[in-house]
């Protein structure tokens, strides 16, 4: 079998094949030069291109083999290409090789750790492997690697106990990069080789047009009550800051004291300013994305459906075999839903955001280099999980610190996060807001009581008793009890993460314009309502949480501030029926925010409030339970050959129970969706439209639905199950969202798409 041809007199070996005419094939060393420049570019923007242009050209060495040049001929044969590159960089580079080594050895599985156990064959058993197939010598022809590399110029040590997680995010960062590119550089040969138009996105508006249109926007309003012109006053002097240093920043004001759009005005003028890429919003709840988009959408004008990126719950992305290091090679990876968030405004969600910060799936990876150079801004900060908080910190600290990111903490009920108070803490980080004590007493909108502990039959009379008024519960399964409760009251209404967010979407409409039209409006939530959802009840019931989440949902009264105070309430409750006890975490949450409300009755929303509630809440956890699973403690026990970069990935779960993602095929648009996925070639544009159909559920709930068939994959042939949706809506209640309490009560004839 001839494995390669000869051309000007040299050997010419190939990274991609396509059909039988080598004449199309594409060459290795073209491959490996693109990658390499693509990777610098991506990298450039922390100073990491050198880095990034040898991982990338390093990355494919083991393709200049005999046996990884006959599969390209089609011998059925696997092949490890990627070790290869991982030694050379590893022997030629020392420590920063190493750090290259991690990203080569598993741009297609996945990072692994550097030493001991894992999922993945570890980085040191890779890089002693002695067996492989011998390296054509040509290859050092091809392409020149530099004598040496170095960090990153201009990178800031933190300290010495951070310097091993400052190394792991360097590497993951450097990871992305080459992710990134290599994934683009194969995408365009096979769009060449099969004449098929890109799925790529055109050119994307400007930072500059984006505030021509912004600006334009904001004109329009009028500043003609006293929330409204505090509105405008917060939103002036935002934008007066926005020519600081980039770094740490906190924008502090009360909800409903327009923290979106004045976030959105500062972040735009701050990364004109600063020569910066992009704004991510990161939002607390998938539930809220898609009311924030569209806000961000309507203030941009005509540019907003080209500038605005949701990204949000990932699709089903099947692990690597065991094994099989180089398992979705070529044009197989190129059917991966993989965003890499190109977009100049990004709205994705925590969850996404802080776990691909510690991912080690190139999917989940791809997209961290676009976090570099970009305008962050943390809405609800305070929802940061506590048994995380301390990497979450080091994460945002190093974002600022070495990768030209400013970040905004932005909420009403700012955390302490600043050193020395919270240990390793943040420092530097500099208030936005104008005077938000001010503020905050300009903003008192609500009168907050406890009301005791109610019953079942207790709730019902609440709601029963008033005419418009928002319950929020801190479960699903309370909210359906307390809508099944009511569902015969006139404007009853049940919102939850049991149905799909166009389906909430649509209750939220629905909502809005009862309470517009003065109409009876009993609406039963769990918390997703309380982050950013405009709505203003004149009652609010609030189960007993958090005084961050009591905060929140006091923001959902009065919110425009057209009743007088003593009018406006929000009464805390217990609940008597153990069913609906909070989980674990939010027992202490509910017992500091007693506390903190009755030592500040008089008013307990003040930042001296939210602050003594966050230290309380600190100070109870202590250091080790605000890092329950030692993630740093492990960083700190390695070295640059034994970063723990899978363990770190798997111990980093934001949210404890797995979710899986079911499509709900919910109206016209889901359905056509749905149908393109059974002719397309590329899935990006479809994950994107899908989005707002998913409903997360619980893997054991997941797989009883998958066993009977209620749950199916879009055709599995070519997406594996990626895309996993309902074949009806047998299982969907039109009121209360996706049921699975008995999926055999379907109609078999839907069992099919």
């Amino acid at each position: 079998m001839q494995l390669s041809v000869r051309r000007n007199g040299t050997i010419s070996h190939f990274a991609h094949s396509w059909g039988e005419d080598r004449a199309v094939w594409q060459s290795l060393p073209e491959h490996l030069r693109n990658v390499g420049l693509l990777a610098a570019e991506r990298a450039g923007i922390f100073g990491g291109a050198p880095l990034a242009q040898v991982q990338g050209l390093l990355h494919d060495l083991g393709k200049y083999t005999e046996p990884f040049q006959a599969r390209l001929a089609g011998a059925p044969f696997r092949v490890d290409h990627s070790t290869w590159g991982a030694k050379i960089a590893a022997e030629r580079f020392g420590p920063m090789g190493l750090l290259l080594a991690y990203g080569i050895a598993g741009h297609h599985a996945g990072l692994a750790n550097g030493a001991g156990e894992g999922e993945r064959t570890a980085l040191c058993n890779r890089l002693a492997v002695d067996d492989l197939p011998a390296l054509d010598a040509c290859w050092q022809q091809d392409f020149a690697l530099p004598s040496s590399l170095t960090v990153p110029a201009g990178f800031k040590a933190h300290s010495h106990e951070r310097g091993q997680f400052q190394l792991a995010f360097l590497a993951r960062m450097l990871f992305s990069c080459l992710v990134d590119a290599d994934y683009i550089d194969t995408e365009a040969y096979y769009d060449s080789v099969e004449k098929r138009t890109s799925f790529r996105s055109g050119p994307a508006p400007t930072l500059e047009a984006l505030r021509a249109e912004l600006d334009k926007h904001l004109s329009r309003f009028m500043p003609d009550g006293d929330v409204n012109r505090l509105r405008a006053d917060v939103l002036r002097h935002v934008r007066a800051q926005a020519s600081q240093e980039a770094g740490l920043f906190s924008l502090t004001v009360p909800t409903g004291g327009g923290k979106t759009l004045a976030s959105l005005a500062f972040a735009l003028d701050h990364a004109i300013r600063h020569g910066l890429r992009r704004v991510v919003f990161v939002i607390p709840f998938t539930s809220i994305i898609e009311q924030n988009a569209r806000v961000f959408r309507e203030a941009l004008g005509p540019l907003g459906d080209a500038a605005v990126l949701e990204h949000h719950s990932a699709f089903v992305e099947q692990p690597p075999a065991h094994g099989d290091p180089d398992r979705d090679q070529s044009a197989r990876k190129l059917r991966l839903a993989m965003e890499n968030w190109d977009a100049p405004i990004v709205v994705t969600t925590a969850v996404q955001f802080f776990e691909s910060l510690f991912a080690a799936r190139p999917s989940a990876c791809r997209k961290l280099h676009n976090i570099a150079g970009s305008v962050v801004i943390l809405d609800e900060a305070q929802m940061l999980p506590l048994r995380l908080l301390m990497p979450c910190v080091a994460a945002i600290d190093e974002l600022a610190r070495n990768y030209r990111t400013s970040v905004v903490l932005c909420t009403a009920t700012q955390p302490a996060l600043k050193a020395p108070e919270f240990a390793d803490g943040l420092t530097c980080v500099r208030e936005l807001a104008p005077d938000p004590p001010r503020l905050f007493q300009r903003l008192e909108r609500v009168r907050i009581r406890h009301a005791g502990t109610w019953t079942d039959d207790d709730l019902s009379a609440q709601m029963r008793g008033r005419e418009q008024v928002l319950c929020i519960v801190n479960n699903r399964r309370h909210a359906r009890a307390v809508y099944e409760s009511m569902a015969g009251l006139p404007g009853a209404r049940h919102l939850s993460t049991f149905m799909c967010a166009k389906h909430r979407g649509k209750v939220l409409d629905e909502v809005r314009q009862l309470l517009r039209d003065k109409q009876p409006c009993r609406l039963v939530s769990t918390s997703l309502i309380e982050a950013g959802v405009d709505v203003d009840f004149p009652s609010v019931l609030r189960a007993e949480a958090g005084l961050d989440s009591i905060a929140q949902a006091a923001g959902r009264c009065n919110r425009e501030g057209r009743r007088a105070p003593e009018h406006s309430e929000v009464l805390v409750f217990a609940t008597a029926n153990e069913d609906w006890a909070p989980p674990t975490d939010l027992v202490q949450f509910a017992q500091a925010g007693r506390e903190v409300l009755h030592a500040h009755r008089e008013d307990p929303l003040s930042p001296a409030a939210i602050e003594s509630y966050f230290r309380q809440l600190y100070w109870q956890r202590g250091p080790q339970r605000l890092d329950a699973c030692d993630l740093m403690g492990l960083l700190r026990g390695s070295r640059a050959e034994s970063l723990p970069l899978e363990t770190l990935a798997a111990k980093f779960r934001m949210i404890d129970d797995v979710q899986m993602p079911v499509i709900v095929p919910w109206d016209t648009e889901a359905k056509e969706a749905l149908r393109a996925l059974e002719f397309a070639e590329g899935s990006v544009r479809l994950a994107r439209a899908l989005q707002p159909y998913l409903v997360q559920i619980p893997r054991h709930a997941f797989a009883a639905l998958r066993e009977v068939g209620a749950v199916q994959p879009v055709r599995p042939d070519q997406w594996g199950e990626q895309f996993m949706a309902l074949p009806s809506l047998d299982l969907y209640d039109k009121h209360v969202g996706l049921r699975w309490d008995n999926p055999t009560f379907i109609d078999a004839e839907k069992l099919h798409w």
